[in-house]
């Protein structure tokens, strides 16, 4: 069956709800942080797994294959038909994987897998030297408790390390500072950062110490890479919600609501002036169930509302949702706007990563012009990648 929608113009030809990227300010986040790695002397590894994008990655390096990080390995086989050849595939390996990653290494890729136990260290050494090819792989660490991973002091990092050099597999180190996602405060991202960066070289140098090589030293959350101000010892450096941004970011202080180049156009279907809600055909179906700000200090419901252009529409939020309804509310003492049945809006994400997953792929629009048209033009329908 053919997925890819009709040709439409403006955000106001597709039916909703539909997720749209704005290519100005995915740049312009690009640009940002690629300019911070630069000043860090680090390279810069994106992580697509919040896009999943070949058209998105495009993005990243002036249209170029650049190194990347993915989550699953039905990205690393779309990014290697696309012709990137240099990817990290950074979740836990299990045995039943190998196959496919033996594939794409024969295919001329070169693809590290990431593990943090022994036995995951044997059976990539024994599955290396049954298929007499080397399988880069990088041993996890846990920098923060947040997941998964080893500590950098514990004797299984050397034991695991001598398993992959034994087998020519060794390729280093990777940390993920994943409770950087709770750092209210500059101060407290910038710690986490450091925290990131000393824990993947201490692990580092313990295996250097120990006798073993170590090529690569990689860490990286998108609020540890705009947070970090000293690299030393660090080889790459990956972030990936950093190209959309979202309201969790927003909410950190990592980026402004302006900053945010994903959202999904709804249409208004209805109205409860008795309860105060405007109603969408945008729900969690279109949005997530992701409620990543209520934790934070203003807690944003499951998302902010723009009108099509993206203006802002202040103090109205989608404070509920069902599966294919949304309710929007005006904030304590603020009015309610007049929007009638048919209006289409735009809503901005908690977090991106789980509303670009609901979505078959994105309809891109260009807000750099100077424009004063209420329905944007689209210019292109960038397709996702999906499954595992």
């Amino acid at each position: 069956m053919n997925t890819t929608p009709a040709p439409a113009e403006t955000l106001s030809d597709p039916d909703t709800p539909f997720a749209v990227v704005d290519v100005h300010k995915a740049r312009r986040n690009i640009n940002r942080l690629a300019a911070r790695a630069d000043q860090l002397g680090v390279a810069l590894r994106p992580h697509v797994k919040t896009s999943k994008s070949l058209g998105v990655a495009a993005l990243l390096h002036d249209g170029t294959p650049c190194p990347v990080t993915v989550s699953t390995l039905a990205e690393a086989e779309a990014f290697a038909d696309g012709g990137y050849t240099d990817i990290t595939y950074a979740v836990g390996i299990d045995p039943h994987k190998l196959p496919r990653v033996i594939a794409l290494l024969r295919r001329g890729i070169a693809l590290r897998v990431l593990l943090d136990s022994r036995a995951q260290a044997q059976f990539v050494a024994d599955t290396a030297r049954e298929a007499a090819i080397a399988i880069p792989a990088q041993i996890e660490i846990d920098c923060d408790g947040h997941r998964g991973g080893l500590k950098s002091d514990t004797p299984e990092l050397t034991e695991i390390g001598h398993i992959l050099h034994e087998a020519g597999c060794l390729d280093g180190v990777l940390t993920h500072a994943g409770e950087s996602y709770f750092a209210y405060g500059a101060e407290e991202r910038r710690l986490a950062a450091e925290n990131e960066r000393g824990t993947a070289v201490a692990a580092a140098e313990k295996l250097r110490a120990a006798g073993l090589p170590v090529r690569t030293v990689s860490v990286g959350s998108t609020p540890t890479a705009h947070a970090a101000e000293d690299l030393t010892g660090v080889t790459e450096l990956r972030a990936g919600n950093y190209v959309f941004f979202d309201l969790v970011m927003a909410g950190l202080g990592v980026c402004g609501v302006d900053d945010l180049a994903l959202s999904v156009v709804v249409t208004v279907i209805g109205h409860r002036p008795e309860y105060g809600w405007i109603l969408t055909d945008g729900g969690w179906m279109a949005m997530s169930r992701d409620r990543g700000t209520a934790a934070q200090a203003e807690d944003q419901g499951y998302g902010l509302v723009t009108d099509l252009a993206g203006r802002l529409i202040p103090q109205l939020v989608m404070s509920a949702a069902s599966q294919e309804h949304g309710t929007l509310t005006a904030r304590a003492g603020a009015d309610l706007p007049d929007l009638p049945i048919g209006t289409r809006l735009r809503i901005l994400p908690n977090h991106a990563c789980a509303t670009a997953a609901q979505h078959q792929g994105y309809h891109v629009t260009d807000s750099s012009p100077n424009s004063t048209a209420p329905a944007p033009a689209i210019e292109a329908f960038w397709p996702r990648v999906t499954g595992w």
